[in-house]
């Protein structure tokens, strides 16, 4: 099926995975940090992982930047917001505890500015995370008279902090923010270009190189040209002596013979308009059996299909159109499959390419030259008429100057005369086959390379338009995390209206975000995959049990479909495991008592081929922190192991971490 904006989904069954249908890897530096980065840069780098929603990886370049003294309020702020992000109390070890308790003692080390107002008040937070309602009111004025920023970064960042009393009175200001930016910088116009990957160099097919044949040919012509010209010196010598004024006229006919043949039947035969060397390469004509539907080459003959199919000349149908240009399209697709069949090249890095030859095939046609190439090489018929009277004419007038050269002349001179002729005839006639033969393939190279580079710049150029267009279009990661955030948000709080459920009235909740079959995925180079469909599946855990609610995605304008709510005891969820196949990805399977055991995929399998700064576990877990299966698999494992008794351990009086600030 297709979404009207060029991605294809599958509509699957519950639980049933089939796969992606496109990889895009944007080799953006928006996460890279030499080895030898300053402590700023790291920290730096870690800031713009936490906002992009790897937390993980976050605290590990904030923690380095500390540990090489690189220390300030906002430095600790953002590493006390990456070791909270995505995470609840239950979450945190011994140890990240207590260094927590640390960094709330340094408070009073810090200079006052916003920096430190907004730690002191994330401290203050945590402080009264189990206090009665009426306590949070100090510390919530407080939130409020934060800048922007702050105030943003601490609601989002301690989501699965903040809950119960303190959550219900923040909750309707994180609504009404995520319903404001959830379409906000044009995502339904925009969201496609992270999908679409970094488009490949524009190539040509380069012109061949001299041939051995013509090499040869080059190589043999003077010995040739010398014979032709101790002939025809010979015979004209023998005809001046014979007769010196018949001679005289029989030299300059044959002059102005000779010079006719040699213009004329270089027009002639002195061109090789035949097809380059990718014609035919690889690509069966269209009326051939189809090639393989899912090689590079079927590939590309298909996107030839589908440009040629849309973007027609007026007056013609599509299928007009394709029949018009089957010649044309075939050529086209034989051109692109020599140039770019090479291993792990998509085709779809290679779409804009024959999105552009599809449409100069169309200006072409509007212009009258679509098939120019197949008819520059035609000699007209007075060319070929004016070569046939000049070669008979040079013939005649070699055989009158025979004539002269032996009439009236004795033996030995007719003899000489008659040698002098068949080798000026037998040099000249190779040594004009030679010339053709060099100046033919002189002429293919020089139109070859001249069609090389005028091809090479319009694809360039096309390139860099298409290229300039993808990063003007192409939201940020901060953007692509912004309109996640927004719709995990409204997600929530639909499921929790659905169950007229408050926050006070959950233990824990959770939420994964997993691939649909059959949608394409991008990442930044050293960053999470993120996909145009999704699942959003939230757990919502309270006294009576688990809710699970589960709905299709479509990323670029949020539409949903195919939602799914299930509800069960603690009891009834027996066990949680993890596969991991390095050529399918992460499966999470939730085995019931009362029934089938369910397997989400939670990740797929990392096919594309990594960068040289990059590593496949850390792609892997980055991924997985960003999808929230952390947090959500320590969860369900708990319930797993515990039933109903998990309940005592995740009590919503969560004990409180600080004492206040003040």
């Amino acid at each position: 099926m297709n979404d009207g904006n060029g991605a294809t989904y599958n509509s699957a069954t519950y639980g049933s995975n089939v796969g992606i249908q496109a990889d895009a890897v944007h080799n953006s530096n928006v996460y890279f940090v030499h080895p030898d980065a300053s402590p700023h840069d790291k920290y730096r780098v870690g800031v713009r992982l936490l906002e992009d929603g790897v937390p993980s990886r976050a605290r590990e370049m904030i923690s380095d930047a500390l540990a090489h003294d690189y220390d300030s309020a906002e430095v600790r702020f953002h590493w006390v917001l990456s070791m909270l992000s995505a995470r609840t109390y239950h979450d945190l070890s011994a140890e990240e505890i207590k260094r927590l308790h640390y960094v709330s003692g340094l408070l009073r080390n810090y200079a006052q500015d916003e920096w430190k107002d907004a730690l002191r008040v994330t401290f203050d937070l945590l402080a009264v995370l189990s206090a009665p309602s009426g306590e949070t009111a100090p510390v919530l004025k407080q939130l409020h008279d934060l800048p922007p920023r702050q105030h943003d970064a601490i609601l989002r960042h301690l989501d699965l902090m903040l809950t119960g009393g303190l959550k219900d009175e923040l909750w309707a200001e994180s609504l009404e923010r995520a319903a404001a930016e959830r379409f906000d910088n044009d995502r339904a116009g925009r969201t496609w270009a992270y999908f679409e990957p970094d488009p490949i160099g524009a190539r040509a097919v380069p012109p061949r190189p001299v041939s051995a044949e013509a090499a040869a040919a080059r190589a043999a012509l003077p010995v040739r040209v010398a014979l032709f010209v101790v002939g025809g010196a010979a015979l004209g010598a023998l005809a001046l002596i014979a007769d010196p004024l018949r001679a005289v006229v029989a030299l300059l006919v044959a002059l102005g013979a000779g010079g006719t043949a040699a213009r004329c039947g270089l027009q002639w035969w002195g061109r090789d308009d035949g097809p380059g060397p990718a014609a035919g390469a690889g690509v069966p004509h269209p009326r051939h059996p189809a090639p393989d539907e899912n090689g590079f080459t079927g590939n590309v003959r298909h996107e030839f299909d589908h440009y040629f199919s849309v973007r027609t000349p007026y007056g013609f149908t599509s299928e007009e159109w394709l029949a018009h240009t089957a010649e044309v399209r075939a050529d086209l697709a034989a051109e692109i499959a020599y140039l770019y069949r090479e291993k792990r090249v998509p085709v779809k890095r290679v779409t804009w390419l024959i999105r552009y030859l599809a449409e100069d095939a169309r200006n072409r046609h509007n212009e009258g030259t679509l098939f120019d190439q197949h008819h520059q090489g035609r000699t007209s018929a007075g060319v070929k008429v004016l070569t046939v009277v000049a070669l008979a004419a040079l013939g005649g007038t070699a055989l009158y100057t025979f004539g002269t050269a032996a009439s009236g002349a004795a033996q030995p001179r007719a003899l000489w005369a008659f040698l002098a002729l068949l080798g000026t005839a037998w040099s000249g006639q190779a040594s004009a086959f030679l010339w053709l033969k060099v100046r033919r393939e002189r002429y293919r190279v020089a139109r070859e390379t001249q069609e090389y580079e005028d091809q090479l710049i319009a694809r360039q150029v096309a390139h860099e338009r298409w290229k300039a267009r993808l990063e003007m279009t192409r939201p940020s990661e901060l953007e692509m995390e912004t309109w996640l955030t927004c719709d995990k948000t409204l997600f929530v709080d639909e499921a929790l209206r659905h169950h007229r459920l408050r926050w006070r009235d959950l233990i824990a909740y959770t939420i994964l975000v997993v691939p649909v079959a059959r949608s394409r995925r991008g990442r930044v180079r050293g960053g999470p995959w993120r996909y145009s469909h999704f699942t959003l599946r939230l757990f919502l855990f309270t006294r009576d049990g688990i809710r699970e609610i589960s709905s299709d995605f479509t990323f670029s304008d949020s539409t949903r479909r195919n939602e799914h709510r299930s509800n069960y005891r603690y009891d009834a969820l027996s066990s949680v495991q993890v596969t991991e196949n390095t050529s399918v990805g992460y499966d999470l399977e939730l085995v019931l008592t009362n029934g089938p055991a369910r397997q989400i995929r939670v990740k797929d399998a990392d096919t594309q081929q990594l960068a040289a700064d990059e590593n496949a576990r850390e792609i892997s877990e980055i991924s997985l922190d960003s999808a929230g299966f952390t947090h959500t698999f320590r969860l369900l494992e708990g319930v797993a192991a515990d039933g109903k008794g998990w309940i005592e351990r995740h009590s919503p009086d969560t004990p409180a971490l600080f004492q206040t600030t003040g």
